[in-house]
């Protein structure tokens, strides 16, 4: 069964290695897990899995392999105490009644029988033969004594009886093509980083401190700055418009952005890069910054993060007065123009979902502008994109 879970993992692209399933092996033989079927499944993630990104897909296969199962491994059942077998308002069974409850006549119609049941119950059921609920004789739920029955949920202890495992096992899907939460949108910014030690000495240097003080012969400390990340990001934000309901998503970049980078500077637009910025919604009529001023004033060795939808009508992107809001003089196009030739380094996120793009004519144009440096808001996209920007 072991072997087959691992090459199952193998099959659907997990990078699990023989030292890490002979890790697995020496942690059963110790009886790290006992012989549970959830204890093995958190003893194996920690294990096998490295990623979080393949959380998702280890599910799956531990889901597939160890379908029905209450245990793993052989003599199980002695090793399990009679008291775990007992819910606190479980009905106690007398051998005799034990003897009269009988399967419902093999897997097929167990499976028929669960599904015609689903269908008509209502609401929960406490006790019964029937329904699916706790503590009773029915062959579905959780706590009672059947035979052969399927456990749905995870209210309490088991009798340990099941010949399948159904209950709702909430893990967060952190596949790579998911849209991002603040935390995943940390991990994936992470790898746009680069550090140094600049600045005023203000952390204690503990090495430097143990070697200076034995060449003295009397105590030395020794300071240095702290460590740093050094990259520096201007990030510009679509809002308003068809980017409203990407808010949530946005503002979890922006929060991550801030946690991540020391040197990031922000600003909004809507819709294309025209003549001005802002970096106040509440005062974008009053408070513009012509984005001359930011191209001038931030060098060349910011990376430069754009995000939006980009979807617009194409005009507002290839010609004077095209924007909805006011008369530009200048297209879109020439200031993003402008941009790509002051910056090695942009990319741009697009919240949308990629298999729409090529349906958008503004979303095409700005690809070709940006030298098809568009990549989706996902967990993926995200990595990909800071992997572009620290080339």
């Amino acid at each position: 069964m072991f072997t087959k879970f691992f090459h199952e993992l193998k099959s659907a692209g997990l990078p699990v290695s023989l030292r890490e399933y002979l890790t697995l092996m020496e942690a059963m033989d110790a009886d790290l897990a006992g012989r549970r079927v959830e204890d093995f499944y958190y003893l194996s993630r920690a294990a096998l899995v490295k990623d979080e990104r393949n959380l998702d897909k280890f599910d799956k296969v531990f889901g597939h392999v160890f379908s029905g199962l209450e245990t793993v491994g052989e003599e199980i059942a002695a090793d399990i105490p009679e008291d775990w077998l007992k819910l606190m308002t479980e009905r106690y069974f007398t051998e005799e009644e034990k003897r009269e409850i009988e399967a419902l006549g093999g897997w097929d119609k167990l499976m028929e029988t669960l599904k015609e049941r689903i269908e008509e119950q209502q609401k929960r059921h406490q006790g019964g033969n029937k329904w699916i609920g706790t503590g009773g004789t029915s062959p579905f739920g959780s706590g009672g004594y059947n035979p052969e029955g399927v456990r749905i949920g995870n209210e309490g202890k088991r009798q340990g009886r099941a010949v399948k495992v159904w209950e709702k096992r909430d893990y967060k899907n952190l596949d790579d093509s998911v849209e991002l939460g603040t935390r995943n949108i940390k991990m994936a910014l992470r790898k746009l980083r680069r550090f140094a030690r600049e600045g005023v000495p203000e952390e204690f240097d503990l090495d430097n401190t143990i070697d200076a003080t034995a060449r003295a012969g009397y105590l030395d400390i020794k300071m240095r700055p702290e460590r740093r990340n050094t990259i520096k990001v201007l990030l510009f934000f679509d809002v308003g418009g068809s980017m409203d309901p990407f808010i949530k998503v946005c503002e979890e970049l922006f929060s991550a952005a801030r946690a991540e980078f020391k040197h990031m500077e922000y600003f909004y637009f809507h819709n294309c890069l025209y003549d001005y910025v802002w970096k106040d919604n509440r005062r974008r009529w009053t408070e513009k910054i012509p984005t001359w001023d930011v191209l001038h004033k931030y060098p060349h060795d910011y990376k430069v993060i754009f995000v939006g939808d980009a979807s617009m009508s194409p005009y507002e992107i290839t010609v004077p007065g095209g924007a909805v809001e006011y008369f530009n003089e200048e297209p879109g196009a020439v200031w993003l123009k402008r941009v790509t030739d002051i910056y090695e380094r942009i990319v741009w996120l697009n919240p949308v979902r990629e298999e729409s793009w090529n349906y958008v004519p503004s979303t095409q144009l700005l690809r070709e502008l940006l030298g098809e440096r568009m990549y989706p808001l996902t967990l993926g996209g995200l990595e990909k994109a800071m992997t572009e920007l620290k080339r």
